[in-house]
């Protein structure tokens, strides 16, 4: 009998042919739907590593394939094909939402003092290496120390935090992930997530990046911004701060017309807000606990994939 963590065998057929039939170097993978589901239940409970229930097999196997596939980009690779095929059947709303949510990172977090890269020996036997770590944009180390620089770690007034950032589709299903340090402002971030959209096409053509339109909040309300998005020919839909309209209109003329905003469209934004909330659903992600920001993206990408298989 299957336990609420367990892939269901429809979810299990859309993965199947995804997984690699041998590892290139020992022969034939352990059952693959065994160790998904070990993943899953470590997901679902925040559960350690060692404690993982004897009917998932070696504790050390679900975890090494965990961390293989969050350093080799597998965790993605398995999210953009559901994406693909949610596309192709017109089930994939193209107004986006963006936004950002804090995440406590547990003390085990902590700790990793070399420089941040994934492991060489997780990457033998045919595995592709990724070009750059999940966190190559925040090479500073944390305040008050806490973690080896590029590790997602940063100081808030709660201590060690990081911060994920996320566009969703009308639909409250993840599209792009990335993870910072805590104390990263949401507008650093936001053409980074946005260049992570890509969707393949099921058939032939280029993969899609650009959505129809973008709603964010106001921590997102600058010339930057609205430059970037204007250049890609993307409509969006957001707010204007009080200062930064005052500044406008003090200068007349010279100020410059308002932007757009469309009240109908940006109450859509709750889609972001409730993505949020389905991510967090699964304490292994409301919690850090993977000391590499690669993993942890890995762990984020993975709960995001199972909202995209039970959504």
């Amino acid at each position: 009998m299957l336990s609420r963590e367990d892939l269901t065998d429809g979810e299990w057929a859309v993965l199947e042919p995804l997984l690699p039939v041998s590892n290139n170097r020992c022969g034939r993978w352990r059952d693959h739907r065994q160790v998904m589901n070990g993943i899953i239940h470590r997901l679902s409970t925040g559960v350690q590593w060692r404690e993982l229930p004897e009917r998932f097999g070696p504790w050390k196997t679900v975890h090494k394939r965990h961390l293989l596939w969050s350093a080799d980009g597998a965790w993605e690779r398995f999210l953009q094909h559901v994406q693909a095929a949610a596309d192709a059947e017109g089930d994939l709303d193209w107004n986006v939402n963006v936004d950002s949510t804090s995440v406590r990172a547990h003390q085990h977090a902590a700790g990793a003092h070399e420089p941040a890269s994934r492991p060489t020996w997780l990457l033998k036997g045919g595995a592709t290496k990724v070009s750059s770590p999940a966190c190559a944009h925040d090479r500073a180390a944390p305040a008050g120390g806490g973690g080896a620089p590029g590790e997602a770690l940063g100081r808030s007034r709660g201590g060690l935090t990081t911060k994920i950032h996320i566009v969703t589709e009308g639909r409250c299903r993840p599209l792009s992930l990335l993870v910072t340090p805590g104390q990263r402002a949401d507008c650093t971030k936001f053409e980074l997530v946005m260049d992570k959209i890509r969707v393949p096409r099921t058939g032939l053509g280029r993969p899609r990046r650009t959505p129809d339109s973008v709603g964010a909040d106001k921590a997102y309300s600058n010339r930057k911004i609205r430059a970037y998005l204007r250049k890609r020919g993307i409509r969006h839909v957001i707010p204007e701060k009080k200062d930064h309209k005052a500044a406008r209109l003090r200068r007349g003329s010279h100020g410059g017309r308002p932007p757009g905003f469309n009240k109908d469209r940006y109450k859509d934004r709750n889609t972001v807000e409730r993505a949020i909330g389905k991510l967090k659903q699964f304490r292994a992600v409301a919690t850090r606990y993977d000391k590499r920001g690669y993993v942890y993206l890995g762990t984020v990408t993975a709960a995001a994939l199972l909202i995209w298989l039970r959504s």
